[in-house]
């Protein structure tokens, strides 16, 4: 008998909860979906573009950004643009706020390319598109990815260092944000050229920063005195380094191309650059976020065009 009251008690609890999983509509078995793969279409007017840039102080990015508001001021799309201020945390933040406004897409030019992947992953959650800017992300999906070829840009600055120097010249290196993508890049196309040819004494980071390249570069120069050449892997760490440089005959190399690069590459204070196009970077990101919300196929990778600049063609770039 106890068996069968058991079974009776057992039988009536399941019913009831039967019934109060029938009476509750929210209540659901497998989680929540965010994503979608659906592009819904959307026309240029009415589209929200969020933008998160790693810096607003080095010119290069205010560039990028200009683009960007220049293609959307034409096309009648509204811009949210943020500056991270080279803080990755702020920059996640950032990224959060644009997601809760419900932009339709996001343009980000990391930080740090770690660090950003959360948020990236959380913007696709929320069906949002990304397109990362000059530099990518390591984790999460990503529209495309608008950015110059860094290892090229790299092996480029590495060749033409190499031409103005001779073998087992001894030169120093001034890194990026460890972590960010371009640095990476930059760094591995330039070492992996001059490998063998010229003499690296030194690599230190300057944090893409001009007032981190002067101090670094001044240590370097009383740490090694023999160095021939400075590869800067952005114009600013490049421009702050010529400050503590008093030897004319210093060869500096950097890669970027902003306005203020360019003007001493003519005063022949920096030998060479690299040069990019930041504002066109921008415009690209812009467009390849109209392709998308038209239904159009966007390449995973936007290449941004590349130029070697001295003084004899700078004329050319200014």
């Amino acid at each position: 008998m106890k068996g069968k009251k058991y079974l009776v008690v057992l039988l009536t609890v399941f019913a009831g909860f039967s019934l109060f999983l029938a009476g509750c509509k929210a209540v659901s078995l497998t989680p929540p979906s965010f994503g979608t793969n659906k592009t819904v279409k959307k026309s240029e007017k009415n589209l929200k573009i969020g933008v998160s840039l790693s810096t607003l102080s080095n010119p290069f990015f205010v560039s990028v950004r200009d683009g960007i508001t220049k293609v959307a001021k034409e096309n009648g799309s509204s811009t949210q643009i943020f500056d991270a201020q080279n803080d990755s945390a702020k920059q996640s933040n950032d990224v959060e706020d644009l997601i809760q406004k419900k932009v339709d897409v996001i343009i980000i030019n990391p930080v740090d390319s770690d660090a950003i992947a959360t948020a990236v992953k959380d913007a696709n959650n929320a069906g949002i598109p990304v397109i990362a800017c000059d530099r990518g992300s390591n984790g999460g999906k990503l529209l495309t990815t608008v950015a110059s070829d860094n290892v090229l840009a790299g092996k480029m600055a590495g060749k033409f260092m190499m031409s103005q120097l001779n073998k087992n010249d001894q030169i120093a290196e001034l890194e990026g944000t460890p972590g960010a993508d371009a640095a990476i890049q930059r760094g591995k196309g330039f070492n992996n050229t001059v490998k063998g040819t010229l003499n690296i004494v030194t690599k230190q980071t300057a944090n893409f920063d001009r007032a981190q390249g002067m101090s670094t570069t001044e240590n370097i120069l009383q740490a090694h005195p023999k160095i021939k050449g400075v590869f800067a892997q952005n114009d600013e760490m490049a421009l702050g380094a010529i400050k503590a440089i008093n030897d004319p005959d210093m060869v500096v190399v950097s890669i970027d191309g902003g306005e203020q690069g360019l003007k001493a590459v003519k005063s022949g204070k920096i030998t060479g650059i690299i040069a990019q196009s930041p504002k066109v970077e921008g415009e690209l990101a812009v467009k390849a976020a109209y392709k998308h919300f038209k239904g159009e196929k966007v390449e995973k990778a936007t290449p941004s065009p590349i130029h070697l600049v001295t003084k004899k063609n700078v004329d050319k770039f200014e």
